[in-house]
């Protein structure tokens, strides 16, 4: 690997070279690693990881990053380093992008764990909601092209919504953005201030639903009119999970699963009126996730019925994807007008 990763190469022919991007997303509850070969045949993932690190924790009532949950990331990272080195022996790795989000914004000491980032030799880019919605946006909308699409992205931190439609067919898709925005709810955040009880008590959901309402629905119900719901992350590719009893979780069959209002009901009904420890037991459900998956749905809910469809489409292609087709997207620019140009 260079000793700039983040540096761009030139490409002789970018329509037909194939390109090695790992992408990286930093985010309040998981970290998580892709690699991936574009060709304009398609994307083929090498190399996918997540792990739960809660990163965010706390920092809704601290405004500060815990030393503990920075050593959790920084495990993560460096193992994910590890990989990133072992990819790239065997073919070079061309770009790789870093993105750190909502407990990075919020953090007063984000500094000192970006320190600790540098000296792994991972830079990563602290964005804006915006720049979060809208490269979630793309790596969903991918797959779901020439519809009006309301999309989801519920996180630990925050929420991304997002009216908007992918056309064309190039391998990255025209994108066209009718309405975003990035709200400071997310299912870490509302689990610290509301769903403190164990498990949550019926004044407690109502206070979350109440404060979800209030924040999502405005936005939802704009009157733009959306065909379809999108919804990446964990809270709504786990609802496939625990419907479906998936033992072991498998990402193509979560992928593009239709989820009914019904069933949303039914899941949540029973997640928030368990125990942790029953939660944990529940199968589909990653033990980790447990935490906070009933503020997760509490949001998702919300989203749903604001936009009063009659259930969404869970997705497995979300900021990841959305980093690797928007690097993609910068070379190909960038040799365009016969230039190098760095992605982060």
């Amino acid at each position: 690997m260079s000793a700039n990763p983040n540096a761009l190469s030139p490409i002789a022919n970018p329509n037909t070279q194939t390109i090695r991007v790992a992408a990286i997303d930093i985010g309040t509850v998981t970290c998580r690693l892709m690699i991936a070969d574009v060709t304009p045949q398609g994307v083929d993932v090498v190399e996918r990881h997540t792990e739960i690190v809660n990163l965010g924790e706390g920092v809704d009532a601290t405004g500060i990053l815990a030393p503990q949950a920075m050593d959790r990331a920084i495990q993560t990272l460096t193992r994910y380093r590890s990989i990133m080195d072992r990819c790239g022996a065997c073919r070079p790795i061309d770009t790789t992008v870093c993105m750190a989000t909502s407990a990075s914004r919020d953090a007063k000491n984000a500094p000192e764990f970006l320190d600790r980032l540098a000296r792994l030799g991972i830079s990563p880019d602290v964005i804006p909601g915006s720049k979060e919605a809208e490269l979630s946006f793309r790596g969903a909308s991918n797959s779901f092209r020439d519809q009006q699409l309301l999309f989801a992205d519920i996180g630990g931190g925050s929420t991304e919504l997002v009216f908007g439609m992918a056309k064309g067919t190039d391998l990255v898709a025209q994108v066209e953005l009718a309405r975003a925005r990035s709200f400071d709810i997310g299912a870490r955040r509302m689990t610290e201030r509301f769903l403190q009880s164990d498990p949550p008590t019926p004044d407690q959901v109502a206070q979350a639903r109440q404060w979800a309402r209030e924040t999502l629905a405005p936005f939802v119900g704009c009157g733009i009119s959306a065909q379809r719901m999108i919804a990446v992350a964990g809270t709504a590719t786990s609802v496939v999970a625990i419907r479906d009893r998936m033992e072991v979780y498998d990402p193509q069959k979560v992928h593009g699963s239709f989820v009914s209002r019904d069933d949303l009901e039914r899941i949540s009904q029973m997640l928030l009126s368990m125990t942790l420890k029953q939660r944990m037991e529940v199968v589909g459900l990653q033990p980790k996730r447990a935490v906070i998956i009933p503020a997760g749905l509490v949001i998702l809910q919300a989203i749903v019925e604001a936009a009063d469809l009659p259930g969404y489409t869970a997705s497995e292609s979300d900021i990841l994807m959305g980093i690797v087709l928007d690097a993609v997207k910068t070379r190909r620019d960038a040799a365009s007008a016969g230039s190098e140009v760095g992605v982060c």
